[in-house]
């Protein structure tokens, strides 16, 4: 079955569908509430409806009216299904609002922008087409792509573009954004990009970089995750569980270090005589990342980036709430 769905307005590619529900196990516990905190085309929500019994729930996040509507038409049928446009980033508070206590299933992140934004014409994401610099995946948010780039200091520049994107010319691309302003669309930045760096051969366009960390600091993408995964730690039940997706390193990286954080025998200081950090809360499903198929990368490319990490809460014990 191809993880391919276009309507008349929208298009999308499910991730490794099969292998990121898979993980949450929903066919064994059917009844439970599961969490998809990026809905976008619906796909891993579908799936994850597909395997629910009629006590199951699903609570499905997105700050995105078009992926939204489109989710809506596609999921129509389904009654165990709500979605809230918020950001996961609000899962606490969302919660508390359906009077929902805990996430007794589990949870599923798939990280970064959709195929349906990264093609669009009018939002900004991509450097293959003349866009406004706009980048926002929810559209009622303030800052833009186009603040930053013609608002924000040469230093903070220098370190978003270091931070996020880990650009190694950061400091050159800084100072020609500063001293070309105003910069009104995405092919003008690119362009500026193309003409800051050096000739290569990397089949890396080098504007990929600086979109990526200007789209996470529009986004704050990744304290979000962070902050949210910390949530879902006190949201979980035992034997609920986190399955992330992610598309570059430095999700990856958060995702890696906050399960090894939490799969510790121990995460007290190590000259601390005693334990009391209530030892491991988490057990790793999987120790190193799944990859895409290769017949899911002949289909959709940029699968080749994704990478699925897992992990099970074993314990209550020491988690804060």
């Amino acid at each position: 079955m191809s993880s391919l769905y276009k309507s008349n307005k929208y298009t999308h590619y499910t991730v490794m569908k099969e292998e990121a529900v898979g993980m949450l196990s929903v066919d064994k516990n059917p009844d439970k509430i599961y969490i998809d905190a990026t809905l976008g085309g619906g796909g891993h929500s579908e799936l994850i409806l597909q395997k629910l019994s009629n006590k199951g729930r699903l609570i499905s996040f997105d700050v995105d009216d078009e992926a939204i509507e489109a989710s809506k038409e596609r999921l129509s049928e389904y009654k165990n299904l709500t979605i809230v446009k918020r950001s996961y980033s609000e899962i606490k508070d969302v919660l508390k609002e359906l009077n929902i206590d805990k996430i007794t299933g589990g949870i599923i992140f798939d990280l970064g922008a959709s195929y349906n934004q990264l093609k669009s014409e009018q939002r900004g994401f991509s450097f293959l087409k003349d866009s406004p610099l706009d980048m926002r995946f929810n559209k009622n948010s303030k800052l833009t792509a186009h603040d930053i780039v013609n608002n924000y200091k040469e230093e903070k520049l220098v370190e978003i573009f270091s931070k996020y994107g880990e650009e190694h010319y950061s400091k050159r691309i800084a100072r020609k954004i500063v001293n070309s302003r105003p910069i009104n669309t995405t092919l003008q930045l690119a362009d500026l990009i193309v003409t800051s760096t050096p000739k290569n051969k990397s089949k890396i366009h080098p504007a990929t970089r600086v979109f990526q960390a200007i789209r996470i600091e529009v986004n704050n993408e990744l304290l979000n995750f962070e902050n949210t995964l910390k949530d879902v730690l006190t949201l979980l039940s035992l034997g609920g569980i986190i399955s992330v997706i992610s598309f570059h390193s430095l999700e990856d990286r958060v995702t890696k270090q906050f399960f090894r954080e939490f799969s510790k025998e121990c995460r007290c200081p190590f000259n601390q005589p005693i334990c009391n950090c209530g030892g491991k809360i988490l057990e790793l499903i999987n120790k190193k990342p799944i990859s895409a198929s290769m017949s899911e990368i002949k289909e959709n490319p940029p699968s080749r980036s994704a990478k699925l990490r897992g992990a099970k809460k074993i314990s209550d014990t020491g988690v804060q709430n």
